[in-house]
């Protein structure tokens, strides 16, 4: 049975969530499988990610996207492999950002024509390992970088493609801009004649396009809109500039999800309908209308996916404040704890997984097991009667969880990653254990 919405007046977002999801009676379930089950065989805290998601949400963005561009997903969300599989299966291309995301990218079955390469500042290594294994495209970001492919493809006698990345002069809103002003990313639009007359001297160099990519976590379909469409304006003049037609064009990712109360969810129809005027735009133009178009979303296809789970170890009370003792925080899920990034501290969407529908007792703040008060889930989360051995559930975690957290700080075990489908779980990490240093350095006499 699904979950009512309404579960939650004082944390809507979280209720509007949790109807993705089902339940059983009080208790939360992930892909039919019912939380408490899924931590007395796993442990937590815990990372789960429903496949059935996954899928739905690239299906629903494709056809958004019918006519116009690819979806690539940005392994930097979530780069587990069977997760990339999924997506893979799917018919998804994969952009990497690192030498190991490239390899997993291909170990995860998806061919290497199907695979982009960014990053500001690739290593010769990453560099050579793209050279090798024929990927699509190189997004070279310095003259140096070009400098440097262009070696590694002399001595591999082979010819390589890329495709420029541009930082633009026009950003579109979002939590984090990547261009529009001063950046590490890309080379400056106003730079185009200079790139042109460096990649002419390395023939081994193929020109197929461009990459920009301007802000990410964008909520308003508009504003990702206009900056598609001036991503095709900068290809046109790429295209007039090189004298050459363009292959490709990355328009980035970039598409949002709602985090916090007050935000909104992107409204893909609208995106769908500004899509339709973009591709009219490409068809008109001969330079552009026989390029692949790609998108490059991470976030947006796997992070209302997962939750991650923490165990109630504790309640206590302190100067008339309720905290809740967790086993999990910042060093597994830094983004949950306001500290990835954030100037103003928000909540993500915090449930009591294994007391659903009962009455909330208010403001509560949720504490996990860290020396420090910035290791903290929940600041204003209205919570029901806990006791140690519940569950509580951080939605929006299927991307920039466990891989964009200080893991290592004070040494906590790793907590094991499910990929549910249906009756399959698939353990993409096993829990971690306790262990000793991995080194012992004798001290000196």
């Amino acid at each position: 049975m699904k979950a009512d919405l309404a579960l939650h007046p004082g944390a809507a977002l979280a209720a509007q969530l949790l109807g993705q999801f089902g339940r059983s009676g009080s208790e939360l379930c992930v892909g039919g499988h019912r939380v408490r089950e899924l931590v007395a065989a796993h442990g937590s805290p815990l990372y789960v990610v429903d496949a059935a998601i996954v899928r739905s949400r690239f299906r629903a963005l494709r056809q958004a996207l019918a006519g116009f561009a690819e979806i690539y997903y940005s392994i930097k969300a979530n780069p587990q492999p069977a997760l990339l599989a999924c997506l893979v299966a799917e018919g998804a291309g994969l952009e990497v950002a690192s030498g190991a995301e490239l390899l997993r990218a291909l170990g995860s079955g998806c061919p290497p024509q199907r695979v982009v390469f960014a990053g500001p500042a690739k290593s010769a290594e990453e560099l050579a390992l793209a050279v090798q294994h024929g990927i699509a495209e190189v997004h070279v970001e310095t003259f140096e970088e070009i400098e440097a492919l262009a070696r590694c493809a002399a001595q591999a006698q082979a010819r390589v493609g890329v495709a420029l990345r541009l930082n633009p002069a026009y950003a579109a809103g979002g939590a984090m801009r990547m261009g529009g002003r001063a950046a590490p990313f890309g080379f400056d639009e106003e730079l185009l004649p200079e790139l042109l007359a460096v990649l002419a001297r390395h023939p081994q160099l193929q020109l197929r396009g461009l990459h920009m990519f301007a802000a990410t976590q964008v909520l308003d379909a508009h504003a990702l809109l206009k900056q598609w469409h001036y991503g095709l304006e900068l290809a046109q003049r790429l295209a007039q500039a090189s004298a050459h037609l363009v292959h490709s064009i990355d328009l980035g990712g970039g598409l949002g999800i709602p985090y916090h109360k007050g935000q909104a969810t992107l409204d893909l129809a609208a995106l769908a309908e500004g899509v339709q005027g973009l591709h009219q735009v490409q068809a008109q133009s001969p330079l552009l209308s026989q390029a692949r178009v790609m998108v490059e979303p991470g976030r947006w296809l796997v992070g209302p996916a997962g939750v991650y789970l923490v165990g109630v170890r504790a309640v206590k009370h302190s100067r008339g404040q309720r905290f809740v003792m967790v086993d999990g925080g910042m060093h597994h899920h830094l983004a949950a704890t306001g500290n990835l990034g954030q100037v103003i501290k928000h909540d993500h969407p915090l449930l009591a997984a294994t007391a659903l529908g009962a009455p909330e007792l208010g403001s509560t703040q949720v504490a996990g097991p860290l020396c420090t008060p910035l290791d903290s889930l929940g600041r204003e989360t209205p919570l029901p009667e806990l006791a140690a051995g519940d569950v509580l559930a951080v939605l929006q975690a299927g991307a920039y969880g466990l891989t964009a957290s200080p893991v290592g700080f004070l040494s906590h075990p790793m907590p094991a990653e499910l990929l549910v489908d249906g009756e399959r779980i698939t353990v993409m990490r096993p829990r971690g254990t306790m262990q000793a240093p991995l080194v012992n350095v004798p001290l000196q006499a």
